[in-house]
């Protein structure tokens, strides 16, 4: 049985590529092929599949995760300590916009932007992908 790398997988679209380390073809990945429960698949994720002659090409069937990628965001994510200082700091900032919209005033559009930038980055250290 073939093993390869996932090269990219777009749930959305329906399909992806395994990258082969026999060939420089890459094999067409549809979503049909993903074992029963699983929907998607992280980019380098170790696979083992069947192939059949598609239309186009080469194409995996009957896919096996072998191993998961490790999630890279999961792996730089801050201590919890350390998120627990950014999280008090947030607060604050977002208790100071929210004291000047009971005023009936927005933050300046620098404090704006910079309290949405903090927001997308916390939010991104906690939705860390299994």
């Amino acid at each position: 049985m073939p093993s390869g790398r996932v090269r990219w997988f777009d749930a959305n679209k329906g399909y992806g590529f395994i990258q082969t380390g026999e060939s420089t073809d890459d094999v067409f990945l549809p979503a049909a092929a993903l074992p029963e429960g699983v929907k998607t698949l992280r980019k380098g994720a170790k696979v083992e599949y069947s192939v059949i002659d598609g239309r186009r090409g080469p194409q995996a069937m009957g896919v096996t995760l072998v191993a998961s990628a490790p999630s890279l965001v999961k792996a730089t994510r801050p201590k919890p300590d350390d998120m627990a200082a950014i999280v008090e700091d947030l607060i604050k900032l977002l208790d100071s916009a929210g004291n000047q919209l009971r005023r009936h005033r927005y933050p300046s559009p620098a404090e704006s932007k910079k309290l949405a930038t903090l927001l997308r980055a916390v939010a991104d250290n906690f939705d860390v992908q299994e």
